[in-house]
């Protein structure tokens, strides 16, 4: 019986060894793996990413994935790392240089893979899920870190409070992406009378804006956040109801902002970094924003057409900085702090409009119904206006974010776009079968 048993055992493992499906499954293991370890690791991330890209490779219908190539929102992140490659044959940095401000685009190239497979997968909701746990796990964490200083495995920093890993600028990057993200599935379940499902929904986003709140929040996500339930609000609701909600919203930041030190201290940074660097010369975090802005403005015009090449941005601030034109105590950075700018430099006009493609056909991907289409949306929309102030499609977390959010719900939105003509087919047959019978 055990000499029986331990064969038919080793069948079953090699039938599932041979069997796409299993294989399938396995790689939407790796996929949740990837996106749940993602807030909280960037070498698990990375490691169950690759786990992912090898589970695929068994199985792949290569004429299939091929064709899926040639789709525009799939061509367009592969130009631009295509052009990143190309900006490196007129580009005077070092070579080590190029090959590292290359690196932070060749995450585009997953995107591609998981629009394929996320196409195919029925799976893709489990990804979204695996997200928002983690992340309200990670909120939970930030309120203990934040009574409890000694449990952050990050050095004391006041900019750091309540941050177990990373930083504060990835935690509230994901935290709003959540809340809002919950706004959609909050408004549905509430159409259909769902009642405990919704005041679960609302307790956990109201966790996370609470969070950013009373513990620590990054000015990015303050000026994102409005805009980013305005997109839902003009989207999903009607007049009247915008108007409510934004009343109700108006008297709640009212009463954050009078019980929140930590939120008016957040926010009054602005005007003081601001007024620090301008009248008195004090390197702050706004004044070398606005120091990276007005060089690389430079740099673009000295080659409008296809940029300096790829990683020349450090030599070029370098050159400035030892010129004499820079203000003392400004940080050189290889990026300018704004995606567009970091793709200007490198590239010039060919490059804004690849970036530019690629973001807009995106948007076009997620212009329907359905929570697919929101998150997806949503992702595209915060990359987008969070771009504005950071280099985040070429940041590593959030740049995964965006490969990942646009890929899964991408997939998912390819796979019910393509199941209705299905079903509008079959709806067709029977009409007619009812109508001989």
């Amino acid at each position: 019986m055990t000499a029986l048993a331990r064969e038919t055992t080793a069948q079953m493992l090699w039938r599932r060894f041979r069997s796409p499906a299993a294989w399938g499954e396995t790689v939407d293991l790796f996929a949740i793996l990837t996106v749940a370890s993602l807030p909280w690791s960037t070498s698990l991330a990375a490691i169950f990413n690759a786990a992912f890209l090898v589970c695929m490779v068994p199985f792949l219908d290569v004429r299939a994935f091929l064709q899926s190539l040639t789709r525009p929102i799939v061509a367009a992140p592969i130009a631009l790392v295509l052009l990143a490659l190309v900006g490196m044959l007129w580009s005077d940095a070092a070579w080590g240089a190029r090959l590292y401000a290359l690196s932070p685009t060749v995450k585009l190239l997953v995107l591609p893979v998981l629009l394929y497979h996320f196409e195919r997968s029925p799976r893709g909701h489990w990804v979204f899920i695996a997200f928002l746990v983690s992340c309200a796990l990670l909120s939970v964490m930030s309120w203990l870190v934040a009574f409890y200083p000694g449990l952050s495995l990050k050095p004391g920093d006041p900019l750091e409070r309540g941050i177990f890993v990373k930083n504060y600028i990835d935690q509230s990057q994901e935290f709003t992406l959540c809340a809002v993200a919950l706004a959609y599935p909050i408004v549905m379940l509430l159409r259909e009378g769902r009642y405990w499902l919704v005041g679960l929904l609302t307790a956990l986003a109201l966790s996370f804006f609470v969070n950013m709140a009373f513990v620590v929040v990054s000015r990015t996500a303050l000026v994102t956040v409005p805009i980013l339930l305005a997109v839902f609000a003009l989207l999903h609701l009607r007049w009247r109801t915008i108007a409510i909600i934004s009343a109700a919203l108006v008297a709640a930041g009212v009463l954050a902002w009078q019980a929140s030190p930590q939120l008016r201290k957040t926010a009054d940074t602005f005007s003081r970094d601001y007024r620090l660097y301008t009248q008195e010369n004090v390197p702050t975090s706004i004044g070398e924003r606005l120091e990276y802005w007005r060089n690389a403005i430079q740099f673009f015009e000295q080659a409008p057409l296809a940029g300096h090449g790829t990683g020349s941005t450090q030599g070029l601030f370098d050159k400035v900085a030892k010129s004499g034109e820079w203000v003392p105590g400004v940080r050189v950075f290889p990026n300018p702090h704004n995606q567009t700018l970091a793709v200007a430099v490198q590239w010039g006009v060919i490059g804004i409009v690849v970036l530019y493609a690629m973001w807009i056909l995106h948007l076009l991907l997620f212009r329907r119904d359905g929570l697919a289409n929101w998150v997806g949306l949503l992702v595209v929309v915060q990359n987008i206006f969070t771009s504005l102030f950071n280099s985040h499609l070429f940041d590593f977390h959030e740049g995964w974010m965006y490969v990942i959010g646009v890929g899964v719900a991408g997939g998912m939105v390819i796979r019910a776009q393509q199941a209705e003509p299905r079903v509008g087919g079959s709806r067709f047959l029977n009409g007619r079968a009812a109508g001989k019978s």
